[in-house]
């Protein structure tokens, strides 16, 4: 399946896209990923939501002067969940992007405003101190010219660049990311790494014709 096609020069669509093909990534190793950071993220925001939503329901039903007491502590609530919030976002995940519970791997992402992609990736398991990593590469690396996104080399990278991940997918470890290869390169490599039954098969000789 070919990615959608974005804009090489918007740093955001770049990370974005970079960020949701991790998680794939990973899964697909049998990393088990918890949602616990969104759900808690989800759910202060929707509260607050609802809340808002029932006070403006209330006030168009009852009126003003039947709801402006109720109203006060809705408006107070309100502020304090989307402070809450946003201290959620910003103080507890601060850029996550996976929290996995393969050796309590967590893997969040820096510098936002620059193109190139940096990772801080904390493993270890229970009752031993975490390791931390931080690995980092362009965007181009793993994005062609049009703006395609190729899974190949950003695997590649991923596990050569993280033991926890190169030991989950050995067959990518240690080969290092590739260079600015044309897009159809890139696209045949993967498709031949994701079914490595398909192998191009030697030509048979030729049988030599005796001359008459």
């Amino acid at each position: 399946m070919t990615s959608p096609k974005i804009s090489v020069y918007s740093i955001s669509d770049l990370k974005n896209t970079t960020d949701d093909a991790l998680p794939r990534y990973l899964t697909s190793l049998k990393f088990r990923q918890s949602h616990h950071l969104a759900d808690v993220r989800l759910g202060l925001g929707y509260t607050a939501v609802i809340i808002a939503a029932v006070t403006f329901y209330a006030d168009y039903r009852l009126g003003w002067d039947a709801t402006k007491f109720w109203t006060l502590w809705a408006v107070v609530v309100y502020f304090i969940l989307n402070g809450a919030l946003t201290y959620w976002i910003w103080g507890i995940e601060k850029g996550q992007i996976f929290d996995g519970e393969v050796n309590d791997t967590s893997v969040r992402r820096g510098s936002p405003h620059k193109p190139v992609y940096n990772l801080k990736v904390q493993y270890g398991k229970a009752g031993k101190e975490s390791q931390t990593l931080t690995p980092s590469a362009p965007f181009t690396q793993w994005f062609d010219s049009d703006g395609y996104f190729v899974a190949a080399p950003f695997q590649r990278w991923l596990a050569s660049e993280i033991p926890l991940i190169g030991e989950a997918d050995p067959r990518k470890a240690g080969r290092g990311i590739v260079g600015n290869e044309p897009r159809k390169a890139l696209e045949a490599q993967a498709s031949q790494e994701m079914d490595p039954s398909t192998k191009a098969s030697a030509p048979r000789p030729r049988k030599s014709k005796k001359a008459p």
